[in-house]
């Protein structure tokens, strides 16, 4: 493995000979520095992954009522008790 590294220790990643080198090839064929190209890679995957979450609760919502009820709302209210802003 071969690991990426930034400024600081913590941010090591190990990533495998050949992904490393086919996303270092991409990379330059890009005009992009590896840095720059995985920092977009993980930013498109997070907003993809974020995405489906949204999809699958959007579905579920379809289905179900999404309010509280009444006597949980209640329950919720009472148990902050009263404070002075």
């Amino acid at each position: 493995m071969i690991q990426y590294a930034s400024h600081k220790i913590e941010d090591y990643v190990p990533v495998s000979p050949q992904v490393f080198k086919a996303a270092g090839n991409l990379a330059k064929n890009l005009g992009m520095s590896l840095t720059d190209f995985y920092t977009n890679a993980l930013i498109s995957y997070m907003t993809k992954f974020n995405e489906n979450i949204t999809d699958i609760l959007d579905r579920i919502y379809d289905n179900e009522p999404s309010t509280i009820e009444l006597v949980l709302a209640n329950a919720q209210s009472l148990s902050l008790g009263k404070e002075s802003w």
